[in-house]
C-alpha cells in the first residue's frame, strides 16, 4: 500500500539538556501551526528495547548515552518522513524499559518537530534537519525539572533520580548534549518567555 502522501516536510530538530524546555517549547509552535501543518516526534520513542535484560539491569543501561537510542531505526524513519510516507512509530514504556507491542502511526505534515536530548548529537540526524534548534537552560532548572517529571510521569523514587543525574545525566550532558550546541542554528535561552520565542522561531520556519 502506497503510504506517500505527495509531501516534502520541513524538519526542525530541538535539542537541549534534559529539563531544558526543549518539549515545552515544540509543543508551543505545533499548538500554534495546528495538528493540520505540524507534528512533534519524539527521541524518547527511540531507546533500544531492552526486554531481554532482566529489571535491574535494564535499570542500570545509561540512558543518557548515544548508544542507548535505536539511531539506525529513527535515521530510517525520518528519511521515510521527508519523502512523505507514513512511519509506524514505536512506543517506550519508561517504567520497564521496553518497547510496546503497539506503535503510533505516524504521518507527515507540512512541519515536523523533532526533540530530543541528544538529537544533534547524531550525526546521521543533523544532515537531514532543515533547522536545528538549542535550548540554552541553567543546570540547576533543568535538574529540578528532571526530577519532578521522573516522579510523577515514569514512577521514579527521588534516591533513584538523584543517583542516575550524578552517575549518568550530568557527566553525559557535558560529553554529548553541550558539546552538540555548537551545530545548533539557532541558540535560545528558556529564561525567554515561551511564547516569544514560539512565535520568533515560526517566522524563521515559513522563511525556509
Amino acid at each position: 500500500m502506497d503510504t506517500s502522501i505527495g509531501l516534502t516536510p520541513t524538519l526542525i530538530g530541538f535539542s537541549g539538556g534534559s529539563g531544558s524546555g526543549k518539549t515545552t517549547l515544540a509543543a508551543a509552535i505545533h499548538e500554534r501551526l495546528g495538528n493540520h501543518r505540524s507534528a512533534v516526534l519524539s527521541l524518547d520513542a527511540y531507546y533500544k528495547d531492552l526486554s531481554y535484560l532482566p529489571l535491574e539491569a535494564r535499570a542500570a543501561v545509561n540512558f543518557d548515552h548515544p548508544d542507548a537510542l535505536d539511531v539506525q531505526l529513527l535515521t530510517q524513519q525520518i528519511r521515510q518522513l521527508r519523502c512523505g510516507h507514513t512511519v509506524e512509530v514505536p512506543r517506550y514504556d519508561f517504567t520497564t524499559h521496553t518497547r510496546r507491542s503497539e506503535t503510533l502511526t505516524f504521518q507527515p505534515k507540512a512541519v515536523v518537530l523533532v526533540e530530543g536530548i541528544l538529537l544533534l548529537a547524531l550525526e546521521p540526524i543533523r544532515s537531514l534537519l532543515n533547522l536545528k534548534v538549542f535550548v540554552d537552560t541553567p543546570a540547576d532548572i533543568r535538574f529540578i525539572r528532571r526530577l519532578l517529571r521522573d516522579i510523577q510521569e515514569r514512577g521514579r523514587t527521588v534516591d533513584s533520580c538523584i543517583q542516575q543525574y550524578y552517575a549518568t545525566t550530568r557527566p553525559m550532558h557535558f560529553a554529548w548534549v553541550e558539546p552538540s550546541k555548537a551545530f545548533a542554528d539557532v541558540v535560545v535561552s528558556s529564561e525567554e518567555e515561551v511564547e516569544i520565542l514560539a512565535t520568533l522561531l515560526i517566522e524563521r520556519i515559513e522563511h525556509l
